[in-house]
């Protein structure tokens, strides 16, 4: 009888990686498994042994791009606000098609999706820190505020809403600049 194959941590993540560019392609409801697998250079067999099935795929794609984010805002931590925010900018150019998974809903709806929502929360500590460092009153607000203001830039960037001339570093770091004047300001009054 032969033994059932063994599925490393270098396919679950190359079928993590492949799931967020074929369904940043094709779509949740068209991305077909074979072609996830076949992309990926696998079987079929490799998603459902290590995933379960499809829903549960889309779930660990979203919760290693939260883990993924959560792991580069932990290292840009100790530089405060600004070094956060660059992470952000970096992460998710270096990662569009999670980025786009993980804020866009496209799959909120879809069957069997159900990421995990402490992935989330965690990849937000850092922030919460460095805005209860600023001396906030409200940290789970302000580290929102925050948030929108870089997750905003980011998202007209990557729309392409601009004027085609844009200069999106000077964009952001405008951003930056003001989300820093605003926490100084905070912490000194």
């Amino acid at each position: 009888m032969a033994r059932p194959p063994v599925y490393d941590d270098a396919l679950r993540e190359r079928l993590l990686e492949v799931t967020a560019e074929v369904v940043t392609r094709d779509g949740a409801a068209k991305a077909a498994l074979r072609d996830i697998a076949r992309s990926a250079g696998t079987s079929t067999s490799a998603i459902y042994t290590l995933f379960g099935g499809k829903g549960e795929l889309l779930a660990a794609v979203i919760e290693h791009g939260f883990d993924s984010f959560a792991e580069a805002q932990r290292r840009a931590e100790p530089g405060g606000l600004r070094a956060l925010g660059v992470a952000y900018r970096e992460w998710a150019v270096a990662h569009p098609a999670l980025y786009r998974l993980m804020f866009d809903g496209s799959l909120d709806d879809f069957a069997g999706c159900e990421p995990d929502p402490a992935s989330a929360s965690a990849s937000l500590m850092p922030l919460q820190a460095a805005i209860a460092a600023s001396g906030s009153t409200d940290v789970a607000r302000d580290a929102v505020a925050v948030w929108a203001q870089v997750h905003g830039a980011v998202s007209l960037e990557f729309a392409g809403v601009a004027p085609p001339d844009a200069d999106w570093d000077a964009v952001y770091g405008t951003v930056l600049d003001t989300i820093e004047r605003r926490w100084r300001v905070t912490s000194d009054s």
